[in-house]
Formats: structure tokens, sequence, C-alpha cells
């Protein structure tokens, strides 16, 4: 097709028409029942709609990757629901209708892979995972018995043994599982945590624990620890939060004194979240200090290293930010962040094999027969707290495949690089920008300076002040649709700017590009 060829093409593309997508007549004015399954002889309109939807895919492909295209066209709520026709009909729409649903779709749609979206810790688009999404689509399968996804469930063992290996030597005989995202990935530490100390909580409950439970975690870590704890009984009150540095890292000395404070109390502390890799600042608590603590009053060690675990796979990078990882009893660690992986992808993985099992396991002889004709073993769906899963392992694994492991070290030592790139070019406009702090990770904190405020000395006052401009600025950002910076404010500042880089896209001059646009944007507020 002429448009598909097209995509390697150097003209420039003008925004999403959605009437370009013409389909024939015939196949324009049929319905679903007109192509497959429910037409023996209805290939040829199959295959000319889905031919049609992934010509609207690469479109918007080539525009993703098009620095002269928009981020987005940015409508507010009450405005887009004007443009948009989301009503369920009574009777079935033509299949020129539902292309024209996927192209108006897409044409609204935030270009999460543009070289110029700097807002998520999930930034973008890997093709090869990508086309893995499309093939994991297609063979729409469930990932919990080997019976319904042979291949996908031998892909899964060889990938998560493999990033055990990479977590540590001694982890290659533990166990894994993918999970709906990195909390659901906090969530099964958590209760493999609880089952390893109380085999009987399962079955019998909370009257087998003779005291209060209690965790503890960063200050700075992910909201979805503090969660566990209201999920499974605990009470947000039992996740004790342990103060952390200017830098954002968990402080050794005060989790301790704050375990020996709750064992005072007759509480019972049983496990420890140490983050690698916190969603603002990109900090890293020490390990082997708070491992060292874990091992002395007998706790589980968590790492939640969801958005940092990526560094694992850099030699340059690796230490000393992830040092001590090994000693962990779990980690959480999802490629769909800094390793590119198509949403979702997110792994959980455990030093000790059995646990998974052990902890979840419900036996519904209506779905896991113990009587198959091959090993049971690889049928996975006991193991987990959800039954059914998504097939989240081929886009991985396939870009796994593309990258090597060598492939994927380029890759993070290329987004830290870019980050201290950006880090230096701060540094050299004093005027515009403050650098909040010396980064660890992919994430640049800092202010804007408008004209008012350069010659202003700064203070708490000054911080005040460029935190009001955030929100403003941001907001111009996304009318303009040019850039997309995230902000947020924390427990010691006012809103501030956090960059992240995680984008296999981004270069140098996508760096100076952010750094000027937001001077054009912001320098008169």
């Amino acid at each position: 097709m002429q448009r598909m060829a097209s995509l390697c093409g150097s003209s420039k593309m003008a925004a999403f028409n959605t009437s370009d997508y013409k389909l024939s007549e015939g196949t324009g004015s049929a319905q679903y029942d007109d192509v497959l399954p429910y037409k023996l002889d209805g290939e040829q309109k199959t295959k000319e709609f889905l031919m049609k939807v992934v010509e609207i895919l690469l479109d918007f492909v080539k525009q993703t990757n098009d620095r002269n295209e928009k981020i987005l066209d940015f409508h507010h709520p009450e405005d887009m629901i004007k443009q948009l026709d989301l009503r369920i009909p009574e009777e079935p729409l033509t299949l020129q209708q539902l292309i024209h649903d996927c192209a108006t779709t897409l044409k609204y749609q935030v270009k999460t892979g543009h070289p110029h979206f700097f807002n998520q810790l999930s930034c973008g688009l890997d093709l090869i995972s990508m086309a893995g999404e499309w093939l994991t689509a297609t063979a729409n399968t469930n990932m919990f018995t080997y019976e319904i996804a042979p291949v996908f469930i031998l892909m899964e063992n060889v990938v998560m043994t493999h990033m055990r290996e990479i977590i540590g030597k001694n982890w290659r005989k533990g166990d894994s599982i993918l999970a709906p995202g990195g909390s659901i990935s906090n969530l099964y530490a958590f209760l493999a945590a609880r089952h390893k100390m109380f085999p009987n909580y399962k079955e019998k409950g909370i009257a087998t624990i003779q005291g209060q439970l209690v965790m503890f975690t960063s200050d700075q870590s992910h909201y979805s620890v503090k969660s566990c704890a209201s999920v499974c009984g605990l009470g947000t009150d039992n996740c004790v939060m342990v103060p952390s540095d200017e830098n954002g890292r968990m402080i050794p000395t005060e989790l301790e004194r704050l375990i020996m404070e709750r064992k005072t109390r007759g509480h019972i502390p049983f496990f420890v979240c140490c983050t690698s890799g916190t969603t603002v600042l990109g900090a890293f608590d020490p390990i082997n200090a708070i491992a060292d603590i874990c091992k002395k009053y007998g706790m589980w060690l968590h790492v939640d290293a969801a958005w940092g675990g990526g560094l694992l796979l850099s030699r340059k990078y690796r230490h000393p930010r992830l040092t001590g990882i090994e000693r962990a009893d779990s980690v959480t660690w999802n490629p769909h962040k800094l390793m590119g992986a198509l949403l979702q992808c997110s792994t959980i993985h455990f030093k000790e094999d059995g646990l998974l099992m052990s902890c979840n396991q419900m036996s519904a002889d209506y779905l896991f027969m113990q009587d198959k004709l091959y090993d049971i073993r690889y049928d996975t769906g006991d193991k987990v707290i959800q039954c059914g899963r998504h097939n989240d392992i081929f886009k991985l694994w396939l870009q796994w495949r593309g990258k090597g492991d060598d492939g994927f070290e380029k890759h993070m030592d290329r987004l830290m690089e870019l980050s201290e790139y950006m880090v230096k070019r701060i540094k050299e406009q004093p005027d515009k920008f403050y650098l909040i702090m010396e980064p660890e990770m992919v994430n640049v904190s800092f202010w804007y300076i408008p004209k008012r405020l350069r010659n202003v000395p700064h203070s708490a006052q000054r911080e005040q002040e460029l935190g009001k401009m955030c929100p403003v600025l941001k907001a111009r950002m996304m009318q303009e649709g040019t850039l997309m910076v995230g902000y947020q404010p924390d427990d010691r500042r006012p809103n501030f700017f956090r960059n992240i880089i995680s984008s296999a896209a981004v270069t140098q001059e996508d760096v100076d590009f952010l750094l000027n646009e937001m001077d054009r944007l912001g320098n008169d507020l």
C-alpha cells in the first residue's frame, strides 16, 4: 500500500486526517458479520479491513517519530466529548465507521513515544516490543496453563530465569511471575513474606498472629507499598514511613530506631521495602545497610526496583545504586519502564522457589488438574492471585532477542548519559534553570526561572513563586502540544519539574529543544 510504503519516506506527514482512510465500497458498507469468523468467504473483506487498520497504526508510528508533529491535540474534557461520538449503538455500525473510529482515537491520543514526551516513567515506542504486542493480541491466549500457552509459558520461564541470574547468582533456582503492574508485584512480595513467617495464615487467618504485624518503607516510596497494609489488613498506620535524607534515600539508622520503637510496643516487624529508583527523585535506598538490619531482626527484605531495575543491565551504572540487591528476598522489576517494553510488563522475583505456589495455591481442580499428559509444574495459574493472566512475556522476549544483553546495556548507558547532558546544560544556564539536586538516575528535578525572578536571590519565598509557575507552564506546553514534562511537589519543596528520559528516540538535540521550548513558553510568566 502506498501510504504504508511511505513510512520510510522523508516527506512530512500532515496531521491525522480521518477521512483519508477509505475502504472499498463493498467492504466499507459491510458489518462485523460479513468478515471472519462469521463469513467463511469473507477473507477478502477481512484482509482489507485489517490492512487499513495497520495503515492507520503505521501512520501513527511515523507521526510519533516526527519532531515536527505535535505530541497532542489538547482539548478540555467537555470539549473532547463534543468532538467524539462515543455512544454504544443498538444496531451494528459499518466497517468504514469502525475505521473512522480507529483513526479518530489516535488523532486525539497523546504520542507517548514522541521524542519530546518526557512526562512519564514509561516513555518511548519500541517497535520490536510493539510488534510483539500485535502478535500477542492476535494469539489472544491466557497464561494460566501450559496446555493453552505452551510457547509463551516456556518463554516466560526462560526470561524470568535470566532476570534472576542478573539479580544474583544465588537467585537462579528461585521463582518469578509477570504481574499486572508494579503495585501488584509489591503485593505479591508482601503476601509471600507474611506466608513465610506465618504459614498458617492462609488457612486460619489473623488469629494465627499473636501481635500486630508492622512493615517499613521509605517516605519516598511508591504509594502501593502503603496500599499493601490497607489491602491486607494491617492498616496504613502499621506501614511505618521511614525518613529519607535530602536526596530521597532511606536513612538506615532511622529504620532501626523505628523497628526498635515498634518492638517495645509488642509489635512484630516483619517486612522492609527498599526502593531502588523512587518515582519522583529517582533515589536509591542503601540496600546493604538495610539488608544488615533485616538480617539482624529477622525481617523480609523486598527491593522495589520497578523503576531502577533496568540499571542492573549496565556495568557502568549498576553500582553503587543496586549494590547488595542479591541479598533481598524479593525484587520488583518493571521492563515497561526504563527498558522500554510496551505497557504493561512488570515482574516479581523471589530468591526462594515454591513460595508463590505455597502462598497462593487454591487447587481448583476444574482448572488445574493434576493428571494431565504433561509436566504440570509448567502451569502457572495456581501460583498467582488473579488466575487468568495477560500474555506480557512475548513482547519482552522478542525485544530482548532483538537487543540482547549488550543492546540493553547500551540503551541504559545512553539514557543515563543523556540525563547527565541535561544536567550539564541546566548548569550552563543558571539564570534560567535551578537544578534541585544531582540525580542518581534519569529523573532530573529542576525549576524554570522566568525573567521577573532571575535577579531575585534564591530563598524559600522564591521557591514558592517558582512552584506557582509549574502548572501554568505545563498548561502552556499542553496547549501548544510541543512538549510534555511532569511536575509535582514533595514534602520539602513546592511544585518542581521532574524530567524523565527513558525513550530511545531522545537525542542531545531534543534535550536542547526541551530547555529552549520551556524558556520560549515561560519567560514572560
